[in-house]
């Protein structure tokens, strides 16, 4: 079973200082029916205005995933970390018992714009972690490139840990170029497409995707994606139970 939720499903959130995209329920959005996609319970769109940010807040029992498009995003939290994180850099916090954090642009010009995606995790009351790697565009070239992944195994080596059994994948694919993706029976596929044009083949039939466009897909056979259009299309996977 295959559900595509446009760009223009997704809930716009404007305050001025934030423009967001919520693909499920969040802050000003309240929808029952659309809650969460197994323990996704959030993926964001976030394009954050210079000199703005979110102020020092705190979490709790979350996995927090963050992926820099463009820009520049500055994180400070209570474990002590500081750091700026350019394009292509992903992030990784376990919020477990606690922590506080703020997420700020610090340029005076140039927007940031960054995904954030947010799981539940395996185990409740974790102690809290922190961790980023900044992926070089060769890395995710016409490839699946895991990037986050709780799953110890070949493959996985370089991404990033979390306290989740989801992988998180990135591509970045040329026009004309395919990558297989073996869809499991008892597994769920969430892929975002945040640039470009692509077509997804499953039992299902054929679905074309545009920018903001995502495909969640359970049940299926492999999905074959191919890029569409004139220029690179850049997505995001993620494998969850």
């Amino acid at each position: 079973m295959i559900k595509v939720v446009t760009s223009e499903e997704r809930h716009t959130s404007d305050r001025g200082w934030i423009h967001s995209e919520f693909s499920f329920s969040f802050a000003d959005y309240d929808d029952p029916s659309n809650a969460h996609f197994g323990c996704l319970l959030a993926h964001n769109d976030n394009t954050l205005m210079p000199q703005e940010g979110f102020k020092r807040h705190p979490h709790h029992d979350l996995e927090i995933v963050s992926y820099v498009i463009s820009g520049t995003l500055k994180h400070t939290d209570t474990m002590g970390t500081e750091e700026l994180l350019e394009p292509g850099t992903v992030q990784v916090m376990s919020a477990g018992t606690g922590v506080e954090h703020s997420e700020t642009n610090p340029s005076t010009e140039e927007p940031v714009r960054f995904l954030q995606m947010w799981f539940l995790p395996s185990e409740r009351k974790a102690k809290p972690t922190y961790t980023n790697r900044r992926f070089q565009p060769e890395d995710h070239l016409n490839r699946l490139c895991p990037i986050v992944s709780g799953q110890a195994g070949e493959g996985t080596e370089d991404a990033l840990p979390i306290h989740q059994d989801v992988t998180c994948y990135l591509s970045k694919l040329e026009s004309g170029k395919k990558l297989m993706y073996p869809q499991h029976e008892d597994r769920r596929t969430h892929l975002f497409l945040i640039s470009g044009h692509i077509s997804i083949e499953c039992a299902d039939g054929n679905f074309d995707l545009k920018p903001g466009d995502a495909a969640r897909i359970r049940k299926s056979c492999d999905l074959q994606i191919t890029g569409t259009g004139s220029e690179p299309a850049e997505f995001v996977l993620i494998d969850l139970p």
